[in-house]
This record gives C-alpha cells, sequence and structure tokens, in this order.
C-alpha cells in the first residue's frame, strides 16, 4: 500500500526526532523541552494546534478536505525516574531519567503519521486528532488531557480511538499485536506505615518494633492474593519500596512501604482492597502496633473494544501482510491511562514488537529497564499503521453517522 512505501521518506526524519527525545528525556507532566520538539516537529503542516495549560500536552487537529467524522490518535511522550545503562551515543543526558517504556518512539511516531496524513489531506473523508500526551507513567495524563477537553478538539465526540505501545519482550520483532475486551490492568496504590516505637537493638523487649511485622505484611498479602482472589480474575500485589531505620542497633518508631496493585475487574479491586487493609491492621494489632494504609484506584482497566480491534487486525494484515498480526492471548498486567480514553471512545490499544533483531524477545531487557534498547526500524511501520488506522476508518464511516453517545 501507498502509506507503507512512502515511509521509507521519513525514516532518517524520525529516527532524528526519536534520538532527539532519548536524549533529553523529562518526566511527569511537565514536559517543556519534549512540547517544543513535537511543536517543531509540526511546524509546517496543516493543523490546528492547541498546548494544555496545565501540562505540556500537545493537540493537533487536521482537517480533512472531506466531511465526515474523527478519529483520534495518541502517543505518549514522558520518560521514566531510572539512569540509562545502555551505553548508546544518543543515550540519555538529564541524571535520573530515561526513555525506558519507548514513549520517543510513540512520539515520533505520531509526528509521522501527522506528516503522512497531512500529505493526503484533500482525500481525507473526516478529521483526526493528534494527542501528545505527557505524564502516563503514573501522573494520568489523560485524564488531565480529558479535562483540558481533548474530546472535544475536533469540534464532535471521535468515532475512535488508537494509540501503539511498543514492547522488547513477548512480541517478535515488527509484529503487531492486540485483543479485544481486557487488554491491560487497572492500577492500585497501596501505601503502608506501620507505627510502633524506638528502642535499642540490643533490647527488642522494650521496644515496639515495626520492622519484623511490616515484613509479616509484605509476606502475608502475597498469600492474600492466592486466597481470596479467583484465579480466573487475576490479581497481581508487588511490594517495590521498603523503608524503615537508620542504623543497624536502632530500632526505628515506623516502617513504611509501598505497593502496586493490578487487576481486571471491578469486584476484584474492591475485593482486595478491604482485605488487604483488613490483614494489614490485624497484622499490625496483633504486635500491639499501629498501621495507616492508603488504598488509592489509579488508572481503570484498558478494554479494547471488539469491532475497533478487529478493524486494527484486518488493517494490519492488508497493509502489511497477514503474518505481522497475532492475536494477543491474555491481558497485560501493565496499567496504561489510555484506558481513560476507552472508556469514552471505542478503540484499540496495539502492541509492537520492538526488540534488536536477533534478539531473544524472551530474554532481552524488558520496558522499564535501565539497559533496555528498542529497534527504530519500527518507527516507520508504526507511523504508517497509525495513518493507515486513521484513513481507512474515516473512510468506512457514513458521513451522516451520529457521534457516539458518551459514556
Amino acid at each position: 500500500m501507498t502509506i507503507c512505501v512512502d515511509t521509507t521518506t521519513l525514516r532518517d526524519d524520525l529516527v532524528r526526532l526519536r534520538r532527539s527525545l532519548h536524549a533529553e528525556p523529562e518526566v511527569g507532566l511537565d514536559l517543556p523541552r519534549t512540547q517544543d520538539k513535537v511543536l517543531a516537529a509540526l511546524d509546517g503542516l496543516p493543523l490546528e494546534i492547541a498546548t494544555g495549560a496545565r501540562l505540556s500536552s500537545v493537540t493537533a487537529v487536521l482537517r480533512g478536505g472531506r466531511p465526515g467524522p474523527a478519529v483520534l490518535l495518541r502517543a505518549d511522550m514522558d520518560a521514566l525516574p531510572l539512569t540509562e545503562r545502555t551505553g548508546l551515543v544518543f543515550a540519555s543526558r538529564t541524571d535520573d531519567a530515561m526513555h525506558a517504556c519507548g514513549h520517543d518512539l510513540h512520539t515520533a511516531m505520531l509526528v509521522g503519521a501527522a506528516q503522512l496524513l497531512a500529505a493526503r489531506r484533500a482525500s481525507l473523508a473526516g478529521d483526526v486528532v493528534f494527542m501528545f500526551q505527557p505524564g502516563e507513567e503514573g501522573c494520568d495524563g489523560a485524564g488531565a488531557m480529558l479535562a483540558e477537553g481533548v474530546l472535544d478538539a475536533a469540534g464532535r465526540l471521535p468515532t475512535a480511538a488508537y494509540a501503539l505501545h511498543v514492547f522488547t519482550t513477548g512480541f517478535e520483532n515488527g509484529v503487531f499485536a492486540a485483543r479485544s475486551g481486557p487488554t491491560m490492568a487497572a492500577t492500585s496504590d497501596l501505601d503502608v506505615r506501620v507505627v510502633g516505637a524506638g528502642g535499642h537493638g540490643s533490647a527488642p523487649y522494650r521496644a515496639k518494633d515495626p520492622v519484623p511485622a511490616a515484613c509479616e505484611m509484605v509476606t502475608a498479602l502475597q498469600t492474600m492474593v492466592s486466597r481470596v482472589s479467583d484465579p480466573f480474575d487475576p490479581v497481581v500485589i508487588t511490594v517495590g519500596s521498603f523503608h524503615a531505620g537508620t542504623r543497624r542497633n536502632v530500632i526505628p518508631d515506623a516502617a513504611r512501604f509501598e505497593a502496586t496493585v493490578r487487576t481486571f475487574s471491578a469486584a476484584a479491586r474492591n475485593r482486595i482492597q478491604d482485605a488487604s487493609v483488613t490483614l494489614i491492621r490485624s497484622i499490625a494489632a496483633a504486635h500491639g502496633l499501629r498501621a495507616e494504609v492508603e488504598f488509592t484506584p489509579r488508572y481503570p482497566v484498558t478494554v479494547n473494544d471488539t469491532h475497533e480491534t478487529a478493524f486494527v487486525e484486518s488493517t494490519v494484515q492488508e497493509e502489511f501482510g497477514g503474518h505481522r498480526f497475532r492475536p494477543l492471548p491474555h491481558p497485560l498486567t501493565g496499567g496504561e491511562d489510555f484506558s481513560r480514553i476507552l472508556e469514552e471512545v471505542p478503540g484499540s490499544l496495539v502492541m509492537l514488537g520492538a526488540s534488536l533483531p536477533g534478539a531473544d524477545p524472551a530474554t532481552v531487557a524488558n520496558n522499564h529497564s535501565p539497559h533496555v534498547v528498542f529497534d527504530e526500524a519500527v518507527l516507520p511501520e508504526g507511523a504508517a499503521l497509525y495513518a493507515a488506522l486513521a484513513t481507512r476508518r474515516l473512510a468506512a464511516e457514513p458521513i451522516d453517522a451520529p457521534a457516539p453517545p458518551r459514556p
């Protein structure tokens, strides 16, 4: 197809943009340098551009040459608070920040899609909204952009929404994958502070030691998961942060830990919330201690629309060949705030294998690793899929079709 052929001329530009983004990563909702680079890359295209008021977002609308509905394409732009250890010549120059989840690739791909679609503006039967989003990594940038009206950017609710996400593990290089229904997990935060009474390490009976009780809570949470959750409605709890004390011979007044909770249904989330809070407080009470517990729901389950996911599959097969699509066999336990867009608009989150050629996707460094390296060869193909999804979806929608109702 023409879209795929034309992307070869974009490759060098997309690689340069991706490497520039990678070398200067920014974390969170405030990404001024990243925003400037995206705006510069879009400069000269026939787009209506708006930037965020409370975050460094970019929303661009391409008006098609013929009347029709609107389609939204999204890319996340933020990095992770990691120190890069890849040794790449364009490695991060920012301390404690790295594009370790491929968002630099997503951003370059969406810029490429904007360039491809702008060249075909006259033939587009409707409008395309390009959503460049900060703060996907735990900052709910999608929620902030929703609050600032990204879904109204074209003047009407989009008919469909699509996003791409690269992975180095679990997917063959260059293969697209998706599934209908639950695709990525809901995320929640579990924050615990165990309060006791400090003392000398040589006389624990004269203190109220919070450390062993907190350790017991960590292990008990894992047992709890296997005993209160349905194995066919999975739950994952991981404690990623644990802090207590200052010296080996000093019993601290308090210990604290932080966990992430992943679920695939509201019922599972509610059940785990009740059970974990009860468990932690009960263990604390058994040790004569007090526990301060906060369970905070974050992103909802990412649910792909059945029709839109089938449309993604057919588009990949027609544009790239049948061997380039694989049905995703089961949901991923990662979380995504694109879930907020999919609560409002039918659409699909699509995975793309991006490990280096010859690498074993079963053992190579994964997303969120300081050693992860992505294959830049997927950049023009990601741009092509974004553009093909928008073009084909607009052409498939009747001009007089009503906009989908808000849930």
